[in-house]
């Protein structure tokens, strides 16, 4: 085939990329107190030598009570920025892929247990349980504590967090920022009807609905080093009746946009435990689609794509910019090699392993 766009060179904003091939945020739940630690550092270091183009750090809280888990990472802290500049430090040292992060407030669905504990929320006054805070007083799951509904001055004091995340991206020398604002997360939580039953400025219309996530995004880009892409990862729609819908994910692109967002990442889900969602290969790419159709922003997939020519085909397509891998790269970190080696191109590896070339690709590595 003519040379695969999946490995043609992407700008996002000022950021260059070597290819198209994101590695996604993907949560370890594996921090103290918001500290990274060696963990990290092995999970980040073999990411980093896979020759994607871009690596995300996994969804960071910018505040305590914004953690999912209380084993999420934070950047809330002069504890976690300097834990994160030590990891930083050992995966730079060894490779020059672009790094950026994921920043998030976890609203209603903070306080829970790991992942491979379950995931239930813990209550306010148990250990590693805390209060958790939302656009309106509605639980997530019917086991959930209720949230409490935030004022104006938790309002401005969550603004404020996210721009003292972004500050310490920004000296962290990160190289872009992703806000999280879908997956039924505070951002998202805001934009739904489902989660977002105010009665003021922030809730309503589509527009009140969109005024606190604008508000942040503002407040993130005024925040992080300006020659630097902000970029905001969307879910296109909540898959439930009344719910989020993928064109109000297009007005808000739009609003984005208009604001200076550099990418939009088109995920979906996350607001509703009854949402009814029809999981399977290439199940978001229409939401993409949709948002690459109205703007001119760089567009991310994301969502069970594993297989080469898949995601090839969603470039040549026409339908993203760019590929998002998460559990697929857990489960095989030389993704893009191996996708290099299908469609006959070169990639970038460690001169560490170069030697590792089978007999019949020895033109694989550049």
């Amino acid at each position: 085939m003519n040379h695969p766009i999946l490995f043609t060179p992407m700008q996002i904003g000022n950021l260059n990329l070597a290819n198209r091939i994101v590695i996604a945020p993907m949560a370890q739940y594996s921090s103290e107190d918001g500290k990274m630690n060696d963990w990290h550092l092995m999970h980040l270091g073999q990411l980093a030598s896979s020759g994607a183009g871009l690596l995300t750090i996994e969804g960071t809280a910018v505040s305590p009570e914004g953690r999912t888990t209380y084993a999420d990472v934070g950047l809330y802290s002069d504890e976690s920025e300097a834990s994160m500049a030590r990891v930083l430090l050992g995966v730079r040292r060894w490779s020059d892929i672009p790094i950026g992060i994921q920043i998030n407030h976890a609203g209603r669905k903070g306080s829970r247990q790991k992942m491979w504990d379950g995931g239930t929320q813990i209550p306010p006054g148990q250990p590693n349980g805390w209060k958790t805070y939302a656009p309106s007083p509605i639980a997530f799951a019917a086991s959930d504590t209720s949230p409490v509904a935030f004022d104006r001055d938790g309002l401005a004091a969550i603004r404020n967090a996210f721009a003292a995340a972004a500050q310490r991206a920004s000296r962290l020398g990160l190289d872009f920022i992703e806000i999280l604002g879908g997956h039924g997360y505070l951002i998202h939580q805001f934009l739904s009807p489902l989660s977002n039953r105010r009665d003021d400025e922030y809730g309503g219309s589509l527009e009140n609905r969109m005024r606190f996530p604008l508000e942040v995004f503002e407040a993130v880009r005024a925040a992080f080093a300006p020659e630097r892409p902000v970029t905001m990862r969307v879910s296109g729609t909540d898959w439930v009746e009344g719910g989020w819908s993928i064109e109000e994910t297009v007005a808000l692109v739009e609003a984005l946009q208009a604001r200076g967002a550099a990418a939009i990442n088109v995920s979906s889900g996350g607001s509703s435990p009854s949402a009814q969602i029809p999981v399977g290969p290439g199940y978001q790419l229409p939401l993409a689609r949709a948002v690459k159709q109205a703007t001119t922003l760089p567009v991310i997939a994301v969502g069970m794509i594993t297989d080469f020519e898949q995601a090839e085909s969603i470039l040549r397509s026409g339908d993203a910019d760019l590929i998002a891998l998460a559990r697929a790269m857990l489960y095989d970190p030389r993704w893009p090699w191996h996708a290099a080696a299908h469609f006959g191109t070169q990639i970038r590896a460690p001169k560490q392993y170069l030697r590792s070339q089978p007999n019949g690709l020895r033109s694989l590595f550049l």
